[in-house]
């Protein structure tokens, strides 16, 4: 395929394989999958989503409390202090800021932050 035959559509998931191959990518994937295979961290996973959609589902009606909060609160404490959460969290964090990158990289020649304006129209 000569270099005239690609498309920005074969640009972009040549992209996504190259991402796929980044140091970043790797560990998060890595620490994802501990974070999946962990019984013990899935169960303080749903311990704090069931606490956060009971203060939220309180919020709506009138009734939420601090202590309610407080609650929600110490249960996410605990789970991200679980080693492989804050494994998990660390590394969310650095692919983040790597795709951030790549993000000011194609935006930069462009009039529009691509990753974040790129589908919307009309912004303020």
């Amino acid at each position: 395929m000569s270099a005239e035959a690609i498309t920005v559509e074969d640009l972009g998931r040549q992209l996504g394989d190259r991402i796929t191959q980044l140091p970043e990518y790797e560990r998060f994937e890595e620490a994802r999958t501990a974070v999946e295979n962990d019984d013990a961290v899935q169960e303080k996973i749903d311990e704090f989503e069931g606490l956060r959609q009971e203060f939220m589902a309180a919020q709506q009606t009138g009734q939420a409390t601090q202590t309610g909060l407080n609650e929600v609160q110490r249960v996410q404490e605990e789970l991200h202090s679980m080693p492989k959460m804050a494994e998990y969290l660390d590394a969310q964090e650095e692919l983040t800021d790597r795709l951030e990158a790549v993000n000011q990289a194609i935006s930069e020649p462009l009039s529009v932050d691509f990753g974040g304006e790129a589908g919307g129209c009309c912004h303020d």
